[in-house]
């Protein structure tokens, strides 16, 4: 039974979420969950008091992997800069393709109109990108004039700042494209001396982390997977 709980409990999340990423918390009402996961209001009312609860089980799920990917990006062989670029595709790339991330990133961003608190995943980034530009100025990579912190803080609001305007502009799935030519803007300012010592823009096999894309934590669904099994879901029902 707790099973099966789970699993239904599930299938309302991705179908909310999947809403939610594409509507907006505004645009999605607890009948369009319903119908989406193939479930009945009443199951929507059992696992989730209301839509705010279930959007911040949202945000709370898409930003659960988060700090696992971190950590997955601590390899001390490669230089710090090179794992800050890395880190940030990967980011973006779950921002263009998971529907939690997607779902999680957008509900942020409207959270003026929910009525409960989310979760900040900032604190995180940015604590992150202060390790690792740390990391840079004690191995003298680090331009002389750059503070880890304030230098942190700035790149992770102008990180995301750009995700945003990119989503908007082209797509979602422009920002792992589009990615490179930030930062090779912004790289030349971070490095000590960036004619002697190249950081590619885009992430190499070296930075990937060990055990494939996927984060340590259970296996995120991609959109289109997302979708086929709710509508499998719905069939069955």
């Amino acid at each position: 039974m707790q099973e099966r709980a789970r699993a239904t409990r599930r299938s309302l999340l991705e179908a909310a979420a999947c809403l939610f990423a594409q509507q907006g918390y505004a645009g999605t009402s607890v009948n369009d969950i319903s119908a989406r996961s193939g479930r009945t209001s009443g199951s929507v009312y059992f696992h989730y008091a209301s839509k705010e609860g279930i959007a911040l089980a949202v945000v709370q799920d898409g930003f659960a992997a988060w700090p696992s990917l971190v950590t997955r990006y601590g390899d001390q062989s490669v230089p710090p800069l090179e794992r800050l670029v890395a880190l940030s595709h990967e980011i973006a790339r779950a921002l263009a393709e998971d529907p939690l991330t997607r779902a999680g990133a957008r509900l942020w961003a409207e959270r003026h109109t929910i009525n409960v608190d989310l979760p900040d995943p900032f604190v995180l980034w940015t604590t992150a990108a202060t390790r690792l530009l740390a990391q840079a100025r004690a191995r003298g990579q680090l331009a002389a004039d750059v503070h880890p912190a304030a230098a942190a803080r700035t790149l992770v609001r102008a990180f995301f700042g750009f995700c945003t305007l990119t989503e908007a502009l082209e797509g979602p799935h422009a920002l792992t494209g589009r990615l490179p030519d930030w930062w090779q803007l912004i790289l030349p300012s971070l490095q000590r001396d960036p004619r002697s010592c190249r950081i590619p823009a885009r992430p190499t096999a070296v930075t990937r982390p060990s055990g494939g894309n996927a984060p340590a934590s259970e296996p995120r669904l991609s959109a289109r997977t997302a979708r086929d099994r709710l509508t499998a879901r719905s069939a069955e029902h």
